[in-house]
């Protein structure tokens, strides 16, 4: 009996300190999702958990995905018309005007994208070769305005172009593109089957009523690089299934 004791114990120390235990026990809350069972989504973007946490002023926008994550990036075309972006999306109900855009725009959404055909961070160097305007293949941070656009597709969503001529509400930081999107430099980290952006919002903010969903997709440039300039092509997975913003922040 005793010896039996010590076997069972030695079984579940095993089993609680496995790696995928581990894993599971730090993607707690959120939105669960159930991995792809058909295998037709890359494992770095079949996304099995999405969450929202604060602290003080601080979001940690966070996404589990089944393995690698950040580790598949488009092909590069040489140019920018028809160019792809591929990304991870943090879709919420938070204002547009929370960070700098004109009141409900449209779906303020988080992304942090790759694309090596151009560069939309004219601020920032993230390969730190001295050069800001060459690092659209290191993966960075966006708030996106998204709005359905049946020009992407039936169905499909779009970032909002700006009409010329227009002079709407712009974040600070907003790189040039007449789109609505922003190139604030909260840089993502990486880490196995998991990324993360921590966000820093003002202190008078609070976004723990939002809603939020995870996604992972692929988008395009125009081939005539005119409106619509940036538009969904590619959903490769929701977490909720069905984009209906579930998550709760901090839940």
């Amino acid at each position: 009996m005793y010896t039996n004791n010590l076997i069972l114990a030695a079984t579940l120390t095993i089993v609680a300190t496995s790696p995928q235990a581990l894993a599971d026990g730090n993607h707690t809350g959120g939105i669960q999702a159930k991995s792809d069972q058909t295998k037709t989504i890359e494992a770095s973007f079949d996304i099995v958990h999405a969450k929202i946490t604060t602290l003080n002023n601080i979001a940690t926008f966070h996404m589990r995905v089944v393995a690698a994550a950040g580790t598949d990036k488009p092909t590069p075309t040489g140019k920018l018309a028809g160019s792809n972006v591929f990304s991870y999306v943090w879709p919420t109900s938070l204002n547009s005007d929370l960070v700098g855009f004109e009141d409900n725009a449209g779906i303020l959404s988080l992304a942090v994208t790759a694309h090596p055909d151009f560069d939309d961070t004219p601020l920032y160097d993230e390969n730190a070769d001295n050069n800001p305007g060459n690092d659209g293949n290191v993966w960075h941070s966006h708030w996106v305005v998204l709005q359905p656009n049946e020009q992407c597709g039936k169905g499909a969503l779009g970032v909002v172009d700006i009409p010329e001529g227009s002079s709407p509400k712009l974040p600070n930081t907003w790189p040039g593109l007449p789109i609505l999107l922003d190139s604030p430099g909260w840089n993502p980290t990486f880490n196995s089957d998991t990324v993360e952006v921590k966000v820093a919002f003002d202190r008078t903010i609070d976004i723990t009523d939002a809603n939020f969903d995870g996604v992972t997709a692929g988008l395009r440039v125009n081939k005539s690089v005119h409106a619509p300039l940036l538009c969904v092509v590619d959903v490769m997975d929701i977490a909720s299934g069905n984009l209906s913003l579930p998550g709760k922040v901090n839940q």
